[in-house]
């Protein structure tokens, strides 16, 4: 039976150092946003590398949601699946999700601001996810009658194996000490958008320590941003998993 994991995390978290940790688990194949192409055809956003994006997955929901839905790729026993929250509008099948060991990864909407206005200055609250993590975290709990695991990335890079030794049995699963490590460089199952947004995680052979995280200076308007997004941040960080 395959276990499929549908981790759940905004932009500029350690979503792809995630990736790379469960991918380096002998057991497991892993996919890379793979409603990406479909939210940019239906929000005709204009994204880095949107042309090779579009090309490079399906944009019918549909046929997503039957990979997601099938077994993990060469017969793995896990399947871990990187979402975007904000890939996932509002009235969207989700049904598929129940067959899901479903997660959410946060961190504070500040440091998100910051490193994500770097990469992409033209920036929404929708664009960070902050609004549809929470609805869909409030949707599992319904489903579930308690809330599912939630992993703030911060505590992830103070105590690696501490806490994903939590998440895997929150997740129902063994730990591996190889998520701990992986070697540097790209990686096939990356997206074809990896050019613009992975550099830093292509340098990495592991979690790095946290820089501060003490809340940026923000211009005016990606203040806004960040405080409309705080609320949801903080009904998620209260049920996050800790040591």
């Amino acid at each position: 039976m395959t276990i499929r994991i549908a981790m759940w995390s905004g932009p500029r978290n350690i979503s792809t150092a995630m990736m790379r940790s469960f991918e380096n688990r002998p057991d497991t194949a892993v996919v890379d946003e793979p409603f990406y192409a479909a939210y940019l055809l239906e929000t005709g956003l204009d994204h880095p590398m949107r042309d090779a994006v579009l090309a490079s997955q399906p944009t019918d929901r549909s046929a997503v949601i039957r990979t997601l839905s099938g077994p993990g790729p060469s017969g793995t026993e896990v399947f871990y699946q990187k979402h975007m929250t904000h890939h996932i509008p509002p009235g969207a099948d989700i049904d598929w999700t129940a067959h899901c060991r479903n997660a959410f990864l946060i961190r504070q909407p500040e440091p998100v601001l910051a490193s994500y206005a770097v990469k992409r200055e033209d920036v929404t609250l929708a664009d960070i996810g902050f609004e549809r993590q929470a609805e869909l975290f409030d949707r599992e709990c319904d489903r579930l009658g308690h809330a599912p695991p939630v992993v703030e990335g911060r505590d992830v890079l103070t105590s690696p194996r501490a806490m994903l030794n939590r998440l895997c049995e929150a997740l129902q699963i063994s730990f591996s000490e190889t998520m701990l490590a992986w070697p540097p460089g790209p990686r096939d199952s990356d997206g074809v958008w990896a050019p613009a947004w992975y550099d830093a995680v292509e340098r990495s052979t592991g979690f790095a320590p946290p820089v501060s995280e003490a809340r940026p200076a923000l211009a005016g308007h990606l203040q806004a941003i960040a405080d409309a997004a705080r609320p949801f941040y903080d009904r998620l960080a209260a049920h996050r998993l800790c040591l």
